[in-house]
């Protein structure tokens, strides 16, 4: 009972009179309740999040006018030139939907965040959170390497709350195998989305240019 009492303070501290050394340790640091760091966290990926739909949006303007000169060379019957235009829209796209998919992993992240605030379930409910924000930090790295070191940041913040949360709830030792299979699977369905969208969105390339391929876009 007084381990739950004390994960209770912690989650959402009640005012108490703390004594000269931590009343100075506290001005000098003040170490943030648990809720507030989810908070924070969760402002952090809808700032990620905008910058990814933000750099998608630049990709989308660009890939237009890639695509647009692919159909003036093919109506200037120039094969060379637009199949060299239709090998930049293709590698392009590859890029898009490799940001689409990291940008929707991002928002059930975000999702998952707010109904850990609202239940309370931190260690269970942000192990798997954790793991995904793993793998986007090396995925991104590679793609946009500023938000991906900004992915890191956030890790770090939700890493500590689970090893505080983990002390009181002792939850130390977590069955992480479970929580990297659901972390998979929120990678994949953010893969999944991301085709859907592609497929809405983007108009196909002639049959006479080479498309990036299942394989090919996954890499």
């Amino acid at each position: 009972m007084a381990r739950t009492d004390d994960f209770a303070k912690i989650w959402n501290p009640q005012p108490k009179g703390p004594g000269v050394v931590d009343k100075i340790r506290n001005f000098i640091n003040p170490p943030p309740p648990l809720r507030q760091k989810l908070a924070l966290a969760l402002y952090k990926l809808r700032v990620e999040n905008n910058k990814l739909e933000y750099v998608i949006h630049k990709m989308k303007e660009r890939d237009q006018i890639l695509f647009e000169k692919v159909v003036q060379a093919q109506i200037e019957k120039d094969q060379t030139r637009a199949a060299m235009y239709a090998g930049e829209v293709a590698e392009l796209r590859k890029m898009i939907k490799s940001i689409m998919m990291a940008k929707y992993a991002i928002e059930k992240v975000a999702l998952r965040l707010e109904t850990v605030m609202t239940m309370g379930d931190v260690v269970t409910g942000l192990a798997p959170v954790v793991a995904v924000i793993k793998d986007l930090r090396r995925y991104l790295t590679g793609l946009v390497p500023e938000i991906g070191l900004e992915m890191a940041e956030i890790g770090e913040l939700l890493e500590s709350v689970v090893t505080e949360a983990g002390e009181f709830t002792s939850f130390m030792s977590m069955p992480t195998g479970v929580y990297s299979e659901e972390a998979r699977k929120i990678m994949e369905e953010a893969r999944i989305v991301a085709e859907q969208r592609m497929k809405s969105e983007f108009p196909e390339l002639p049959s006479a240019f080479p498309t990036p391929t299942a394989e090919n876009q996954n890499k």
